[in-house]
């Protein structure tokens, strides 16, 4: 494997992970509770806001990693 095909399944990797881990942590709100919405909006509601948690923390720690192994090149 190549590089370049290396970085794409670790990213795939982390963005499935941290969205499964959204999805995970928001499981636990009620927004039927809080919202005057049904319950299959509801759960469309979770989904979309643990696709958008889960992609925004991956995009962090994959930049992070990115700029810490740039870091070694100043040096």
């Amino acid at each position: 494997m190549n590089v370049f095909g290396m970085q794409a399944l670790i990213g795939v990797i982390c963005q499935l992970f941290f969205v499964g881990i959204a999805f995970w942590a928001i499981q636990g709100i009620h927004f039927e509770r809080f919202l005057p919405i049904q319950e299959r909006q509801g759960k469309i509601l979770i989904v979309l806001l643990a696709i958008v948690i889960g992609f925004t923390c991956s995009s962090f720690f994959l930049s992070f990693i990115d700029n810490l192994r740039n870091l070694t090149l100043l040096f």
